[in-house]
């Protein structure tokens, strides 16, 4: 599992003040981002050395519960499956006190013509050692 925490600002807002729902697909890219950089890779590192990129195929989101100005979220990212050419992935948002978003998403491996392709072994294996 990894996580990361992120400040809500004003542009995360809604006129309403409460922070706008696709703004919660924002921060769960950012976390799966994060979470890759965490086990050494990085998107641009994959295009450019193995022709290879993560794309997301099917992305479910459930709001429980707006997040508002200033407040502190914890986004937790979890692989829950991987398969030759994907891999499923859940996420959380939260504050302390409150579960806002449940996120699930799987994620294509692809290569330069968007054509799927096996994740490469030493990949999955860093997934294996970062669980």
């Amino acid at each position: 599992m990894h996580e990361i925490s992120y400040r809500i600002y004003y542009e995360d807002t809604d006129s309403g003040g409460v922070v706008y729902h696709a703004n919660y697909l924002k921060f769960a890219e950012r976390a799966r981002t994060d979470f890759l950089r965490s086990v050494g890779i990085t998107q641009s590192t994959l295009a450019k050395e193995q022709g290879i990129l993560f794309v997301v195929r099917y992305i479910e989101m459930d709001l429980l519960k707006g997040a508002k100005l200033d407040d502190m979220l914890n986004i937790k990212t979890n692989i829950d499956k991987m398969s030759g050419a994907s891999m499923v992935m859940s996420q959380t948002i939260s504050t302390r006190e409150n579960l806002l978003c449940k996120i699930t998403v799987k994620v294509a491996c692809v290569n330069g013509d968007i054509t799927p392709v096996r994740i490469p072994k030493e990949i999955k294996e860093r997934f294996s050692v970062q669980g």
